[in-house]
């Protein structure tokens, strides 16, 4: 896959359909001694989340003839929303697949969308099986929340987003669930030759790609509740993801419940924005970070914004 270009054309395929979000510097989690951190604002995105990119790019990628079948996919939210969004925005038919447990936020956006929703099984990596084989069951294309090279290309739109806002990026921490955020912004920035050190974020309850990364293969493991719903689950097998973050990713880090928890109510009182936990994962690896280059610039992705007030309650 040529990150480079098949990143710009997603970028130049989506762009009709999706936002350029800003950047933010954080006096909160920079300063003295810490260097400069910037927050890329990605839960700012029309569906409230990067998914958006990766569903679009896969939707504008399809040949006529498939796209008229409709297609299937799975999600524990926010692709899901952005699946249906995307599937309105251009008259499609489809269904989407969500968990039974899935955040009742998440599935509220998808059905204000006008998509036919399913449930099935309570972790993704099982809805997502499921959803596949309904998919080739039926004749129709499955759309991966991230075991896709056109959905990996749309999310690494936000890096070529990056490489135009900010001159220098020293560090970028990013929440990994499936991996295609992360290889798709990492494989970007270190294919046009930005000097990045790549962070890959996982809540400690239901970190699956972070120890598959590290045992070289995708691994069956039990997930346990976690704020960070939006990469909590399996990983689908043969995931090509695997592969890219092992090329991409430089480190890996596992944050708390209590640190997700903290980062989120730092982001809602300093920069008086709601996030979601997996944005709240990326911004709490950040904080942990004993090796966080001193005085160097650190970009952060508050990947999305979809929590229900049950869950914002919790933390608050």
């Amino acid at each position: 896959m040529d990150m480079r270009r098949e990143i710009a054309s997603a970028e130049t395929r989506i762009r009709p359909y999706v936002r350029e979000t800003p950047v933010e510097e954080s006096a909160a989690l920079g300063g003295p001694g810490r260097g400069r951190v910037v927050l890329k604002l990605e839960h700012l995105q029309i569906t409230g989340s990067f998914k958006l990119r990766g569903a679009m790019n896969k939707l504008l990628s399809l040949p006529r003839e498939q796209r008229e079948k409709g297609v299937v996919t799975a999600s524990s939210g926010n692709h899901g929303a952005a699946v249906a969004y995307g599937l309105k925005a251009l008259g499609l038919q489809g269904v989407i697949f969500v968990p039974e447990n899935a955040s009742s936020a998440k599935v509220a956006s998808i059905r204000a969308f006008g998509a036919e929703i399913r449930t099935h099984a309570t972790d993704s990596g099982i809805t997502e099986t499921f959803a596949r084989r309904y998919a080739e069951d039926n004749g129709r294309i499955y759309v991966s929340p991230y075991n896709d090279p056109d959905v990996v290309a749309g999310q690494g739109t936000i890096g070529a987003e990056l490489a135009r806002q900010l001159d220098a990026i020293d560090a970028l921490y990013v929440a990994l669930g499936g991996g295609g955020l992360i290889s798709g912004i990492a494989g970007y920035l270190k294919s046009i030759g930005r000097r990045v050190e790549v962070v890959a974020c996982s809540p400690e309850n239901s970190a699956v790609m972070h120890h598959s990364a590290r045992a070289g293969r995708i691994l069956e493991m039990e997930s346990r509740p976690t704020l960070s719903d939006g990469t909590a689950g399996a990983v689908e097998p043969g995931a090509i993801t695997l592969d890219l973050c092992r090329r991409y990713v430089d480190r890996y880090l596992l944050v708390s419940e209590e640190e997700i928890g903290e980062a989120m109510r730092l982001i809602l009182d300093r920069h008086h924005t709601v996030i979601e936990g997996a944005a709240g994962v990326a911004a709490a690896g950040c904080l942990k970070d004993r090796d966080r280059p001193a005085g160097k610039n650190s970009v952060i992705v508050l990947c999305g914004a979809n929590i229900s007030r049950d869950r914002l309650k919790q933390i608050l």
